[in-house]
């Protein structure tokens, strides 16, 4: 490995792991820069077997024995390492996961290949909060859906919360962007996907009525904190799905609709996304 001690913050590669936590500087400059932050060994150890490549590692020494192993086919990638106060220097926060890598950004997928062979898909859109990205593609993978799509105002799965969160499954679920829904809602719709909008309203059907014959090939259609989906979102469903509520609550958090949604539509014995280690 390119061990690179840091004793100047300075230094130019060490650039992409400054100011971590100022959420405004991170979107800006991680699509610009065509990279994301994988944070912890086993998020780093997915990232790889995900084909993705690592442009650097920056680590506490203590760390090093566990990242060797997984650089062996990229011996010329820096490892910068440094003493645990002044990585927090560095990106502002307690490096106690021990390893963080900026890994280039793979090129997002054509729609009509991530859903090609898919029969569950979940749709987010512009869902704001990184922590529900990263939940809702968490239970993508557990309960057994094949794909992600998101709108363009979607939050990043590839920001560093939304990678944490999910358990580095945003590595593994396949996904990609979505055009604006005058374009996304003829192409899923030739492609045979029946759309399920998650939402209250007056002529919606029961989740439970609706998963007792439910379409061959479904996109389940969750909608942004606070004001769910858009209008047109409502207009292009072929269905309006709800979950049915007790003691005058009406609606649960999207990442635990998302959950309760996929367990009730989930497809038995289907292959899924790769197996997740």
């Amino acid at each position: 490995m390119q061990i690179i001690p840091i004793d100047d913050l300075s230094l130019p590669g060490l650039a992409d792991y400054s100011r971590l936590t100022d959420v405004v500087l991170r979107r800006v400059s991680e699509p610009e820069g065509g990279l994301y932050i994988a944070e912890s060994t086993k998020v780093i150890t997915r990232a790889l077997r995900a084909g993705h490549r690592p442009r650097s590692v920056l680590l506490q020494e203590q760390w090093l024995p566990d990242v060797e192993p997984l650089l062996a086919e990229w011996p010329d990638v820096p490892v910068y390492v440094g003493e645990p106060k002044v990585l927090e220097k560095l990106t502002g926060y307690n490096l106690h996961r021990g390893a963080l890598a900026a890994m280039h950004r793979p090129a997002l997928a054509p729609v009509e290949d991530v859903i090609r062979d898919a029969r569950r898909i979940v749709i987010l859109e512009d869902i704001v909060d990184h922590t529900n990205v990263g939940a809702i593609f968490r239970a993508v993978a557990g309960l057994g859906a094949d794909a992600v799509l998101i709108t363009p105002r979607c939050a990043d799965p590839l920001y560093r919360r939304s990678v944490r969160v999910s358990m580095g499954t945003v590595l593994q679920v396949p996904w990609t962007r979505l055009p604006e829904w005058n374009v996304a809602t003829p192409l899923l719709h030739a492609a045979g996907f029946h759309l399920a909008a998650l939402a209250l309203a007056d002529d919606a059907v029961s989740l439970e009525d609706f998963a007792t014959d439910a379409p061959e090939r479904l996109a389940i259609v969750l909608g942004t904190e606070g004001d769910g989906l858009s209008h047109r979102a409502l207009a292009d469903a072929d269905t309006v799905v709800t979950i049915p509520m007790l003691h005058g609550v009406d609606s649960l958090n999207v990442a635990a609709a998302s959950a309760v949604a996929l367990y009730a539509l989930r497809i038995r014995n289907s292959p899924s996304v790769r197996k997740i280690d």
